[in-house]
Order: structure tokens, then C-alpha cells, then sequence
């Protein structure tokens, strides 16, 4: 021991010395002997401490601990330990100070214990957060274990749970929103549920509850403690709301519970605690709450929304407590007894307002409800009930429901009352209202408030008067009884039960029962007679089914008394009226009473179906048709008419079927298919629902369908029998339109004439059949059937001829006749047919009725040259025809325009079609007499501004005036385009005039924007298209301007003239261009187009012209000397007739014309002398032709070079050689046309001819050295001749156009490779198998050349062998691909590419390719003879 001791004092004389080093080993040397030393523990973490070892200081301070806990020295080493580490170890410090603290307390030195417990708190205020300080205060507050000792040394408790629950509060906050604003960016989350998930998390961990009740304890400020009251409150509400579903829930509530009915307890006047405890409670009746906690409430909160209706509710009659005895509408102060504070801050008291009349009851308690509250629910929907204001009972309880299904989430309650009482509510409304559209429902809300309460009164009688709506009368029976045993009292079931019985035909029965209760309804007085009334009135209608006789019915004793009595105790009850009317209508024989009655009971209740019936019948014999509609409607929204699904009921059609004939009668065709469909549902065999269907199908423009219900129609006529007999022609007659409509016109006229046959003096069957033949003559025109045109447009004018007289005077008869003969205009080869009879007999011929005065002082417009007959010169017959046509068209828009007189926009469209009429016959003259406004064209404008005077908003008639002044007045055209756009801005033919206006002023940028507006408008006009491509040409992109007019023509109707000009222009014009190995598939189209236009416009000399000279390129010879012959013949006539210099231009052109074709089709001597003629007509010293240099030179150059070749092929070879000479002379050098001189002059065979051709080829190729057909001829002349210095230089000439890619045809590559291969084996001499070498060589530079290109590899597959073979595969390959559109391989090289083969059937395929091509029928040949 003395040895310890002795070590214990060394370690103290280290420690004063501060040797601390020796300390610890001194200690650790008094471990060896005594290792559980207090004292060397404490020493040596003292000098630990100082050595900066504070971890090692803690562990030995805590050991030494352990050793004596009671000893205050090893704790006081580490409260300074902990106080240097800053707020690191601040929870251990906590445990130490406490420790310390409690030593102090036990040792009675107070003083003590207070510093340590202070000095902690404010060091742990100062140096930790906020959540530490919230902890180290606890050592101050009650439940500390040193507090009896700090009692009065530290601040009050509640001071300190105040501070504490600021800092909590704050704390708790600021964590939710960080872990939102953390958890809310992860994958999938959604802000609701990660709000919900974090509140979960820090409510489950908060103390704030706790704070706030230790607040409420110790807080001796009673507005301190009110105000955490309050905050408890809502604190823990909210808490409530977010806790999951289970028991801890149910106690949550339970405490949000206890906490409000204890502030109500103690008056404390906290809205939200008075609202919990009102709303909360979950009474079956309404009259389980405490009318004086009620009426507290109103008295503490008179401007709350729960305080209007509740005090509308309990002033009212349909409360259930005693009302208060105090003067309607005085303010009601408040109890002199309540605590003062409950006045307002101004010194008043409180005041509630009592409503006095039903009005402001009901106004007050309509405002009070825009809060939500399960108690103002519930008491509204028993107001509602009471006042049978079923439409907003049912809104509101529906809302209500809602919000109570959001409550018992919040609250965790089950509310299971307040919801079977929201539930009756909102049935017994669905039951009334549009009864019985909610009967299903209302019956499912019913069942299952029944389901868990069998004997609710109000469901047993909800259920009953469900089953009655819907006729099954006996669940019916058994409900309401059930639910008048129940309740004996109540009148109004048993009045119920016994009409249900009188519904099911127990008429006895229900008499005896209404009558014993009669006496006692009329007991009741007043606030009976609506039930007495229904009674009385009910107890009548049994009188009137029990005796059915017309003498009980009509005696006024009997159910009539009944009637009135009912009507004298309720004057606003409507099924009275009814039978009243009925009373008038059938037995008293009084309409106009009858009339009154029905409309009464309509008024009163849209459910009296019965009345509204026969009003509606009423009003339809009276053709007023909005009061049908009227009628109708009110009928289909009192929800009677579709019988809920299993109901026995049948539903009601006529109300639909009503609706729809009367908004047909208004052309609101989409309302009336809704109306007609709603009543086929009702009623599926309704033939004039069907019929109806189908007309309101056409008129909107739903074809298909009109067609389907029509039918229908047809199919129910078989079964229908004698009801509908004589009806029957209408469908055909709809069906008829329905045809006309989607372009089937044969079947549409065939179904007029049947309705004719039926309906022969129908009007509108004549007129609809003359209107369908003229709309399939105009389809026909636009889709090229010219002759079935004409045909069909020869038959309405022979048809309209036997129509009616009545007919004859209306408009769409006189513009379907101006529409007929229009198309003789159109087709103007079929002039001749014009039924010039016909239409003599429908005009006549009165020149001075007034019908034909319309604008005659401008037009000149008479009967003169209609009504002329006879024959006509050949030269004058056409021109004579076609004004006959088109004056024929104007005086029938004349008359048009006199039977519209009365019809205001009739008389506009007929002075509109009158104008195109004028403007019509205007194009139709000759070009020269077009430059200048013309009496046509005057006509024309006059027409557009009258019918723009008698219609302003038509964009038409705008367009249409822009179209006729664009010549005359741009001005004025360009104001009428635009008021047509700000008319309609979609119209893609205005924007298209706009545009043409724009180029025949210049402005192509305008016209550019305007023929681009109009093909976003429309893409499939074809003018937008055809003035875009005007515009290109304008710009020089002729490829593009042809792409824009092939476009045009494409999408362009078969009428359209101008696109067929401008489109066989341009590829015309491509073509003299081109190459001239074009595709003969270029030349189908443009042909085709001007055929039609040679049907349209026969005397268009021009593009005859032009028709025989694509002829001439498809070696169609025989029709293109046809043509050109009577081109020929009309152009002399016309020279001869009028000499001018344009006839003979223009007959110099085709004489050339004429002598090529000739020459092609081997009419050798005619071509010379047309030839000849040509080249007299434009001979320079003629002064009357209007030829260009260039076309004198064209001209003529073409009629050398063909009376040469005519020559050459009559064998007449100098004469020949002189016109080539002469061609030559007139071309000015040209090199095809010395090639071909070359050519006749090396085939005379005399030498000086043939060193004539040499000198020719040498100077052209001189002065065009890359020239390929000189090229060719000069090395073949060479071969020939053997020239080897000649041909030395043709070759590397031939070389060089073979590698060269510019200005060398395929077929010119072709034949360089033959004309070289023929050099290269000729030039050889060396024997057979050197020439094939040499020519395999030569095929094989084709192919590296030209890989692409057939040529080359069919030289190689004609060497034969292997190669062979693949060589003709690999040329089959190549000459597919280059075919049209993706090249221009023709049909004769495709076929030599097949026939190359070897293989009967590519021999076959030749063949079809190219049946005139002999490699075909040659490869053929060999492969049968093996």
C-alpha cells in the first residue's frame, strides 16, 4: 500500500511539475499495482487532456467513472474536456453536466448543481443546433431529475416549452421541405405522394405535440394556453389527416376528437373546434344534436357559412326542435351570462339574423352552403326534400357524397349515418327528377342503405315509387306497404300504395283506400292540400277507368267533379289538366277548352305526356312547328321518354320523331339524325322515323348513311301494310337524291321516272330528274364521256319539253334547260346535234314577252337566231349553230330570272348564271373581236353587280366580277378578287384569278404568291398548278414549267381547255429541244389531251396543227395527212376569203407539214407538189406572209429536204441531189442535212458524186468536228475506199466521241462501237479468229466505257461461249433497268436485248416488247429449229 502510495505521490509531483510524460508513466506504474486507482485514473487523463489526447483522456475520465460514480472530480474532467471539443461531443457533455449536476444535488451544494446545468444550456445555445439546444433544455423542465433543485433558479416551464416549440415547429417545417424538394427529383415520383410519405415520416417522429400540451399545463396566461390550444388542435388534425388507415388512426381522431369537444365544453369560441365537433358527430337523425350546442354556435360564429344554414334550417318548418320564442328578423344578442369575451373588439355583442319568409330562408341557407360541411349537407338535403327542389338536391348531394368520401379519409371515421342520410337524400331526389332517367341510381343508393339498415323507412319508399315509375307494380306494393306499417301516420305512402294499386288495374281497390283517406288529409289543412289535391285527383281517375261508358265519363257528377275538386285544392298540379282535356277533346267536344287544358298541363310538368301528345299533333295540323319543337323537347327533358334498362315501361319515340321533322323543317340537319336516331332506338320499326333519318342523312350530306336508312325504310314498306300506303314514293324520291348526290346518276333518273309513273304531276320529281340529267351530262364532260354528254343533254331538253306547265315556272327548270344547251357550247363538235326543235318549242317564239327584255338594250339578245331554221352554208353552218347554242343558254337564264322574282336569292344566282351565260358566248368569239369589250361581256359585268346588289356576302358573284373585268377595268377586278377572299379566304378559284390578273399586269411576284395560296388552299386545282407553271415560263425554268402543267393536266378535268393547250405546248416544245430518241410514252398524254380538245374546239386550227405533228412522231401518217388535209382546206378558204397575211403564214406552215407526213406515208408525188407549194408561199419576194427569217427558213429547209427524199425514193436522183443542194443552201450548212445529201450522192455510185459526198463530210466535219453522224458516215466511206490515212484519223476521232459523255446518244454509242469493231476487223486481214479477237476487244472497251448501257454487252454475248452467255444476262440486267421512267431505252433495243439470249421464252418477250422489231421473231426462229 505504501508503495502505492508513494507512486500516487510521484504522479501528483509530475503533475504540478507539468511533466506530463513522467505523469503517465507514473500513472501506468500505479496501474501495475492497483489497477482500479481512482485517483492515477484521473490524473492520467488530466495529463492525457494536456498532451492532446482527448480520446484517450475520455476513455480513462470514463473508466474512473465506473470506479466511483458518486465522486464529482472524473465528471468535472470531463465536462472540461467536452467544453474544449466545441459542439463535437455536446450530447456526451449533456450526460456528463447531468451527472455532475446531480452529484451537486445529492451533496445539497445547489449553487453548484445550477452553474453546471447552465452552463451547459447556454453552451450548447451558443455551440450546437437547434435540435440540441430543443434537448438541452430539457435539463431545465420538469421532467429533468435535478429540476426540484433548479426550481426558481430557472425560467418558468412553460417559457421554456414556448421556446422550445418555436424552435420544433420551425425545425419541422424546414425538414419537410427539404426532404420534398430531395425525394420529389427521383424517377417516377409524384409530389403527392412524396409529400405524403415525408409528412408521414416527421409527424411519426415529431414532439410537438408533447410541447404543446406542457405548454397548455404550465402556461398560467390563459390567452397563451388558448392560443396552444388552438394550435394542438390544428397540429394535430393535420397529423390526423396524413396517418394511414388502422388503429393508430382511430386514436388520432379520438384525440382530435376530445380536443375540440373540450374547447366546446369550455365555449371556447375556436371555429375550427365547434366545426369538428358538429360535423363529426354521426347521428341517423337530424334531431339527435343538441339544439343548444346548435344554436351556441350560431351565437359565437353569425357570420360563419355553417351558422346560415343552420339557422335557416331550425327557423324553419321542417325542423324537428321546438323553435325559439324570439321576434323574427329582430338581431338576437347574445346571452348576458357568456364570458365578455365573447364581444367583438369593438364592445358589440354578437348578432344572429332569423330570416322571415321561405325566400330569404332559402336564399340564406344557399349562400351558407359554398363551404363544405357534412352538417349544412345534411341539413340542406332535408330542406331541399322538403321543398322538393329534387334537380339542386341531387347536385348538392352528389358534391356532398364526394366530400364525404375525401372526409373519411382525412378524419379516419366511418360516417356510416350521415351516409345512408346523404344517400336518401340524393335517391328520393333522382327518383322526381327527370324521372326515370336516375331510376337505377337512385335504387342502387337505396339497396344499399337497405343492405345494413332493412327497415329505413325512406329507402322502403324510395324502392317503392321506383318500381311504380318503371310498372312493376307489385314490388311496388310490397315496399310502400311495408314502409306504411312502419309508419301508420304517414298519409302520403298510403295514398301511395293505393294508387299503385290503381296503376296495377286494382280500381276498386284503390278507390276504397283514397276515399278513407281523403278525410283524414283534409284534417290537416293547409299544409295538405298538395297531398289532397293528388288524391282527389287520383281517386277520379279510378271513377273514370271503373265505368268506362260514355255516359259515366261525360257525366259531370262523376270522375270530372274529382277533377276539379283536385284543380280547386291545388291549381298548380298538372295531371288534372290532363284528363280535363281529354273530358273536352273526346266527350265534350270543346277544342279550344281541350287545347287549353293540354297546354296548361304541359306547362305545369313537362311529365304529362299524354297532354303534350296531343298538343303537339295540335300545333303540327297548324304547321307551326316551333311550338312543336316546344312541345317536344320539354317532353324529352323530363326523362319519360327512355324507360330505364329492365324496366317494364315502354319508352316514348313521338317526341323524338317531333324534334327531328321540326329542325328539318329549319334545315338543322345534324340535330334532326340525332332526334331520328333517338326515336329508332325507342322504337325501331318507325317507318317515317327511318324515312326522316334518311332525309336529314342527305341534307348533311352523309350519303352513305341516308342510303342505309332509306332502305330500311323499303324493307319495313313490305310489312307495314295499308298505314303507309300512298307514302311510299318518297323514299324512292330521297333515295333518287341520295344517288344524284354520290354521282350514281343513271340509278337516280331511273328512280325519278318510277316515282313519275306514280307521282306524275309531282313538280319536284320532274324538276330533281332534270337537274340529275344534267348533272351526269356535266360529269360526263369532266371526265372526258363527251358523247354521252351530249346524248344526255339532248334528252333534258327533249324531257323538258313534256314536263307539267307548272314546272315551266320555276327556277331549277329554266337553269337546267340554260345548263343543257351550255354543253352543246363546251362540246363544240357536236354542234350539229343541237335539238334546235326542242328548244324553239320550250322558248317560243314571242320576242316581246318580258321575259327576254332582261338586259336585251346591252346584249341584243332575241329570238331571231334561235327560232331561224333551216340549212346553212358549210362555212357559216358552225357559227350559226353555236350562237344559236349560246343565245339559246342566255334566254334561258332569262327566264330563270323572271319565275325568281319573288325569291330574292334565286333572282341573284339566275342574274349570276345569266353573267357566265353572257361571258360564255363573249369567249366563244373570234380572238380578234376579243380584244375590246364586247356587248357580251358587257352584259356579263351588268349581270354580277345586280346579283351582287341582291346578294353582297356571295364571294361567287365577287370572283365572278373580278373574272369578267380583269380586261376591261383591273382596277375593279382586283377590288372584286379581294372582296371575295375577305368573303372567303379558302377559295382556291379566286386566289387563282388573282394570280392571272397579277400576270396580265406584270406583277409575277404577286402572281407567284397567289397561285402558291391557292394550292395550299386546294391542291387539286388544276389552275393554280397550270398559272404557277405560266409564271416558271415567265421566270425561263421551262423544265419546271413543264413538271407544273403535266401536274396540272394530270389532276385537270377532261373540259379544261386551257390546261390541254399548255401542256401539249410545253412537251412540244421539249421535244423539238430533246434528243430526238425520246420515249414514245412521252408522246401518249399529250395526244390523248388533244384529241379532246379537238372535240371541244374543233375550229382551233392551231392545235390541230399541232395534234398531226405528234402524230407525225408516232408515225401515225395516215391521220396526220388527214389532219393536216383539212387544216390545209380551211386555212386556203380562209386566205381566200380574206387574203390576210396570218392565213397565208399559217398555210405555208402546214403545206410543209403536210408534204413530210405525205412523204411518210410513201405518197411520194403529193408530197413534192405540197412541198413545192410550201416553198412558193414563202418565197421572200412574197410581200403577204408575216414569216420570220427563221420560219422561212425552217419552212422551207423542211420542204427541200422532203421533196429530195421523195425524189430519191421515185428514183429521180439528180433531182433529188438538186433539192439537197437547195436545202443545203437554205440551212446555211447544216450537217444533217449534208449527212443525208452525202448519203444520195454516194449512192448514185458515180465517183465524182461520191468525191462530191467525201468533200461535203470533210467540210462539215471541219466546221463541226464533233458531229457524230458525219463522224460515222466519213469512217464508213473510208472503210470502203480502204483509205488507211483516212481512216487512221476517223478512228481516233470515233475514239474520242466514245469517251466522250457530252452531246453522244445512246444509240449513236451504239453504233460508234459498231462502225470501230468493223474498222478494227477489216483493218486486220489476218483471218477469222484475230477479227473475233479484235471485236471482243472492241465490245469490251464498249462496257468499261458505258457499263450502263446495253450495247456493249450484247456485242460480247453475240461472240458466244461462256462470256457469252453471262454477257447477255448482264445486257438483259442493264436494258430493263433502262427503261422508262428510268431511262430512255426504247422498246427496240429492249427487244434486241431479249432476243440476245438465246432463250425461246426472252424470245417470246421480244416479241410482245416489239412485235415490228425482227430480232424477236428471228431469235424465235432459231430457237424452235434447234
Amino acid at each position: 500500500m505504501s508503495t502505492t502510495k508513494a507512486l500516487l505521490k510521484t504522479l501528483g509531483e509530475a503533475v504540478k511539475q507539468q511533466k506530463w510524460d513522467q505523469a503517465i508513466e507514473a500513472a501506468n506504474d500505479v496501474f501495475q499495482k492497483d489497477t482500479k486507482n481512482y485517483t492515477a485514473h484521473v490524473f492520467l487523463a488530466f495529463a492525457l487532456d494536456k498532451k492532446n489526447k482527448p480520446n484517450e483522456a475520455e476513455a480513462t475520465y470514463l473508466t474512473a467513472t465506473t470506479i466511483k460514480p458518486t465522486d464529482g472530480q472524473a465528471w468535472q474532467g470531463l465536462v472540461k474536456l467536452y467544453q474544449r471539443q466545441g459542439g463535437k461531443k455536446l450530447k456526451q457533455y449533456q450526460h456528463a453536466a447531468l451527472k455532475l449536476a446531480e452529484i451537486y444535488r445529492d451533496s445539497n451544494d445547489i449553487p453548484k448543481c445550477a452553474d453546471v446545468v447552465t452552463k451547459f444550456v447556454d453552451y450548447a445555445r451558443a455551440q450546437g443546433d437547434r435540435q440540441q439546444y430543443v434537448e438541452a433544455l430539457d435539463l431545465i423542465l420538469p421532467e429533468s431529475p435535478v429540476y426540484p433543485a433548479l426550481e426558481g433558479r430557472v425560467p418558468h416551464p412553460a417559457k421554456t416549452y414556448e421556446i422550445q416549440a418555436q424552435i420544433v415547429e420551425t425545425e419541422e417545417k424546414k425538414r419537410i421541405n427539404i426532404l420534398i424538394g430531395e425525394r420529389r427529383t427521383r424517377i417516377g415520383a409524384r409530389v403527392s405522394e412524396v409529400t405524403l410519405e415525408v409528412k408521414r415520416e416527421v409527424y411519426h417522429q415529431s414532439r410537438l405535440s408533447y410541447v404543446f400540451q406542457q405548454i397548455i399545463n404550465w402556461s398560467v396566461d390563459d390567452e397563451v394556453r388558448r392560443t396552444y390550444e388552438e394550435k394542438l388542435l390544428k397540429y394535430c388534425y393535420e397529423r390526423l389527416t396524413f396517418w394511414p388507415a388502422g388503429e393508430q388512426k382511430e386514436h388520432e381522431a379520438a384525440i382530435v376528437q376530445k380536443l375540440a369537444n373540450d374547447m366546446v365544453i369550455i365555449k371556447h369560441p375556436f371555429k375550427f373546434a365547434w366545426d369538428i365537433a358538429i360535423n363529426w358527430q354521426d347521428h341517423k337523425e337530424i334531431s339527435q344534436w343538441d339544439v343548444n350546442f346548435l344554436r351556441q354556435y350560431c351565437v359565437f360564429f353569425p357570420d360563419s357559412d355553417l351558422n346560415r344554414v343552420i339557422m335557416g334550417f331550425l327557423t324553419s318548418a321542417v325542423s324537428p326542435f321546438p323553435q325559439e320564442t324570439v321576434q323574427k328578423g329582430e338581431p338576437t344578442p347574445t346571452d348576458e351570462s357568456e364570458d365578455e369575451s365573447l364581444d367583438d373588439e369593438d364592445g358589440g355583442a354578437r348578432t344572429t339574423y332569423i330570416p322571415i319568409t321561405e325566400e330569404d330562408r332559402l336564399l340564406m341557407m344557399t349562400e351558407g352552403i359554398g363551404t363544405d360541411s357534412l352538417f349544412a349537407y345534411r341539413l340542406m338535403g332535408e330542406y331541399y326534400q322538403y321543398l322538393e327542389e329534387n334537380e339542386s338536391n341531387s347536385e348538392l348531394m352528389r358534391k356532398a357524397l364526394g366530400y364525404l368520401k375525401l372526409e373519411r379519409v382525412k378524419a379516419g371515421l366511418s360516417f356510416q349515418n350521415t351516409e345512408d342520410a346523404l344517400s336518401l337524400y340524393l335517391g328520393t331526389s333522382l327518383v322526381f327528377y327527370q324521372s326515370p332517367r336516375y331510376h337505377q341510381e337512385a335504387k342502387a343508393l337505396f339497396d344499399g342503405v337497405l343492405a345494413h339498415d332493412a327497415s329505413s323507412t325512406p329507402a322502403l319508399i324510395g324502392v317503392g315509387l321506383i318500381y311504380e315509375e318503371e310498372e312493376d307494380y307489385d314490388e311496388a306494393i310490397d315496399f310502400l306497404e311495408r314502409a306504411a306499417k312502419r309508419d301508420p301516420d304517414n298519409l302520403r305512402v298510403r295514398t301511395e300504395a293505393a294508387w299503385v294499386k290503381a296503376l296495377k288495374g286494382d280500381f276498386d281497390i284503390s278507390r276504397a283506400e283514397l276515399e278513407y283517406c281523403i278525410p283524414l288529409i283534409a284534417k290537416r289543412g293547409q299544409l295538405a292540400k298538395e297531398l289532397l289535391a293528388q288524391t282527389q285527383y287520383r281517386l277520379g281517375y279510378c271513377i273514370w277507368n271503373i265505368d268506362t261508358s260514355k255516359a259515366a265519363r261525360k257525366s259531370r257528377t262523376g270522375a270530372y267533379a274529382y277533377f276539379l275538386d283536385s284543380l280547386k285544392s291545388n291549381l298548380n298540379y298538372a295531371p288534372p289538366y290532363t284528363s280535363l282535356g281529354i273530358y273536352y277533346a273526346d266527350y265534350a267536344k270543346d277544342k279550344k277548352r281541350a287545347r287549353r287544358c293540354f297546354q296548361k298541363a304541359v306547362e305545369l310538368s313537362p311529365s304529362e305526356v299524354v297532354s303534350a301528345e296531343r298538343l303537339a299533333r295540335s300545333f303540327a295540323d297548324d304547321g307551326d312547328w316551333d311550338r312543336v319543337e316546344l312541345v317536344a323537347q320539354r317532353v324529352v327533358d323530363s326523362g319519360k321518354v327512355k324507360p330505364p334498362p329492365g324496366s317494364k315501361r315502354k319508352g316514348i319515340s313521338w317526341p323524338f320523331a317531333a324534334l327531328g321533322v321540326a329542325e328539318l323543317n329549319k334545315q338543322d340537319y345534324h340535330k334532326a339524325i340525332v332526334s331520328f336516331q333517338a326515336a329508332l332506338r325507342v322504337s325501331p320499326n318507325d317507318y317515317h322515323s327511318w324515312v326522316g333519318l334518311g332525309e336529314s342523312y342527305h341534307g348533311a350530306g352523309r350519303y352513305t348513311a341516308a342510303t342505309k336508312a332509306i332502305i330500311n325504310a323499303q324493307k319495313l314498306e313490305e310489312t307495314a301494310g295499308p298505314t303507309i300506303k300512298g307514302e311510299t314514293w318518297f323514299t324512292k324520291f330521297i333515295l333518287a337524291d341520295v344517288k344524284r348526290e354520290l354521282g350514281d346518276f343513271d340509278d337516280a333518273i331511273s328512280l325519278y321516272r318510277q316515282v313519275a309513273v306514280d307521282r306524275p304531276d309531282e313538280e319536284g320529281v320532274a324538276t330533281a330528274s332534270m337537274q340529275a340529267m344534267v348533272e351526269n351530262a356535266l360529269d360526263s364532260l369532266e371526265t372526258g364521256f363527251f358523247g354521252n354528254a351530249i346524248s344526255l343533254a339532248i334528252e333534258t331538253l327533249t324531257f323538258a319539253t313534256k314536263v307539267p306547265a307548272a314546272v315551266k315556272d320555276t327556277f331549277n327548270f329554266w337553269r337546267s334547260v340554260g345548263d343543257a344547251c351550255s354543253l352543246f357550247s363546251s362540246i363544240q363538235s357536236r354542234l350539229s346535234d343541237f335539238p334546235a326543235d326542242a328548244v324553239r318549242l320550250l322558248i317560243g317564239n314571242d320576242d316581246t314577252t318580258p321575259e327576254y327584255e332582261v338586259l336585251r338594250d346591252i346584249d341584243g339578245v332575241s329570238l331571231e337566231i334561235v327560232t331561224t331554221s333551216g340549212t346553212f352554208p358549210d362555212d357559216e353552218a358552225v357559227g350559226v349553230e353555236l350562237t344559236k347554242v349560246l343565245q339559246a343558254t342566255i334566254l334561258a337564264h332569262k327566264r330563270a330570272i323572271h319565275v325568281s322574282a319573288n325569291d330574292v336569292h334565286a333572282k341573284a344566282v339566275a342574274y349570276y348564271n345569266l353573267g357566265w351565260a353572257e361571258y360564255r358566248a363573249h369567249g366563244c368569239l373570234p380572238m380578234s373581236l376579243r380584244k375590246k369589250a364586247t356587248r357580251y361581256s358587257k352584259a356579263a359585268v351588268a349581270c354580277f353587280k345586280r346579283a351582287i346588289e341582291l346578294e353582297a356576302g356571295n364571294s361567287e358573284f365577287w370572283n365572278a366580277l373580278g373574272v369578267v373585268t380583269s380586261e376591261i377595268n383591273p382596277a375593279v377586278s382586283q377590288h372584286s378578287f379581294v372582296r371575295s377572299l375577305h368573303l372567303n379566304e379558302r377559295s382556291a378559284h379566286t386566289w387563282t384569278n388573282l394570280g392571272t390578273l397579277a400576270l396580265l399586269q406584270g406583277d409575277v411576284s404577286l402572281a407567284n404568291d397567289a397561285f402558291t395560296r391557292a394550292q395550299s388552299t386546294d391542291p387539286d386545282h388544276a389552275n393554280a398548278w397550270l398559272g404557277q407553271g405560266l409564271v416558271a415560263l415567265l421566270l425561263g425554268d421551262r423544265k419546271e414549267a413543264r413538271g407544273l402543267f403535266t401536274h396540272a393536266m394530270d389532276i385537270a378535268e377532261s373540259s379544261s381547255v386551257v390546261t390541254k393547250r399548255h401542256y401539249a405546248l410545253s412537251v412540244f416544245d421539249h421535244l423539238v429541244t430533246s434528243p430526238s430518241d425520246q420515249p414514245i410514252t412521252l408522246l401518249v398524254q399529250p395526244i390523248f389531251a388533244l384529241s379532246q380538245l379537238q372535240a371541244l374546239r374543233p375550229q382551233d386550227l392551231v392545235y390541230g396543227n399541232l395534234t398531226a405533228l405528234f402524230h407525225e412522231r408516232t408515225n401515225e401518217t395516215s391521220r396526220s395527212v388527214a389532219t393536216l388535209g383539212k387544216i390545209c382546206l380551211a386555212v386556203g378558204d380562209d386566205y381566200e376569203a380574206t387574203e390576210s397575211s396570218e392565213a397565208l403564214k399559217h398555210f405555208a406552215m402546214a403545206q410543209a407539214d403536210l408534204a413530210r407526213s405525205q412523204l411518210a406515208s410513201s405518197s411520194y408525188a403529193e408530197a413534192i407538189e405540197s412541198g413545192e407549194f410550201a416553198i412558193h408561199l414563202s418565197s421572200e419576194d412574197g410581200s403577204d406572209n408575216e414569216l420570220t427569217a427563221e420560219e422561212r427558213n425552217k419552212i422551207r429547209l423542211s420542204a427541200h429536204v422532203t421533196i429530195g427524199l421523195a425524189q430519191y425514193y421515185l428514183e429521180d436522183v439528180n433531182s433529188a441531189v438538186t433539192s439537197f443542194k437547195a436545202a443545203l443552201k437554205e440551212s446555211d450548212g447544216n450537217p444533217d442535212t449534208a449527212c443525208v445529201l452525202a448519203q444520195v450522192l454516194w449512192a448514185t455510185g458515180e465517183e465524182s458524186n461520191r468525191e462530191k459526198a467525201r468533200d461535203i463530210l470533210f467540210e462539215v466535219i471541219e466546221k463541226d468536228p464533233h458531229h457524230v453522224q458525219s463522224v460515222l458516215l466519213l469512217g464508213v466511206v473510208a472503210l470502203l475506199d480502204n483509205d488507211e490515212e483516212s481512216l487512221e484519223a476517223v478512228v481516233q476521232e470515233l475514239q474520242g466521241l466514245r469517251a466522250s459523255d457530252e452531246g453522244v446518244t445512246p444509240p449513236e454509242q451504239s453504233q460508234l462501237g459498231e462502225v470501230l469493231r468493223a474498222i478494227a476487223i477489216l483493218g486486220e486481214g489476218k483471218g477469222t479468229s484475230v477479227g473475233e479477237f479484235v471485236a471482243a476487244i472492241q465490245a469490251q472497251t464498249d462496257v468499261m466505257f458505258y457499263p450502263y448501257l446495253p450495247h456493249g454487252w450484247s456485242d460480247i454475248a453475240a461472240l458466244g461461249g461462256e462470256e457469252g452467255e453471262s454477257a447477255a444476262e448482264m445486257a438483259l440486267r442493264v436494258a430493263v433497268k433502262g427503261i422508262p421512267p428510268r431511262g430512255d431505252l426504247g422498246a427496240e433495243g429492249l427487244a434486241k436485248t431479249y432476243a440476245g439470249t438465246g432463250r425461246a421464252v426472252d424470245a417470246q418477250t421480244a416479241i410482245m416488247v416489239a412485235p415490228w422489231e425482227k430480232s424477236g421473231w428471228v431469235a424465235l426462229a432459231e430457237v424452235v429449229s434447234g
